[in-house]
């Protein structure tokens, strides 16, 4: 007997879907799917915000002298003069900056290695492209999923059983975070 469920896929389709649908559900919070989906998204999940809930507070913050270009109202670049060509005007600030200390870094590198590249598009039509931005899932779940389940040992997840779904008759759960 197998020591997972194989869900009717090769092992190539299984792994980018039980990756999908982690992302997922660490980026909405909660996912509808199959109940045999959501036992084995279940234990990959819960593996990943683990991780983050242990080293959750391993990182230095450090300060660091940054270029930044100086921008006008309109928050276009300022341009300057100097021997016949446009330069950009950049002035230096103080940042604040977590440095992960080792350990984090290989769960950081750890969690990107299941975790699919999130992209934001904003719901209004006018600029949709330009105006994406990617998500940090690894930051999502150091800076807000680890500190809500720092008290728990394990259980991060719940599955609701819904009822059988109309095409197939598969019973469908949604699973969500506790």
């Amino acid at each position: 007997m197998a020591g997972y469920r194989k869900l009717g896929r090769t092992s190539s389709q299984r792994k980018a879907l039980i990756r999908s649908q982690v992302t997922s559900l660490l980026y909405h919070g909660k996912i509808r799917t199959t109940e045999a989906r959501a036992k084995e998204i279940r234990k990959v999940a819960e593996g990943l915000i683990a991780m983050a809930v242990r080293e959750k507070d391993n990182f230095e913050t450090v300060t660091v002298t940054a270029k930044v270009p100086r921008k006008d109202k309109d928050g276009k670049r300022v341009k300057e003069e100097k021997n016949g060509r446009k330069v950009t005007v950049y002035d230096e600030v103080q940042k604040e900056i977590k440095k992960d200390k080792p350990s984090r870094l290989h769960a950081r590198r750890q969690m990107l290695k299941v975790l699919y590249d999130v992209t934001e598009v904003p719901a209004t039509p006018a600029g949709r492209k330009r105006n994406t931005k990617s998500v940090d899932l690894p930051a999502k779940l150091f800076d807000e999923i680890a500190p809500k389940y720092v008290s728990r040992n394990g259980g991060y997840t719940r599955i609701v059983k819904i009822g059988q779904r109309k095409g197939d008759g598969a019973m469908e759960v949604l699973l969500e975070l506790v």
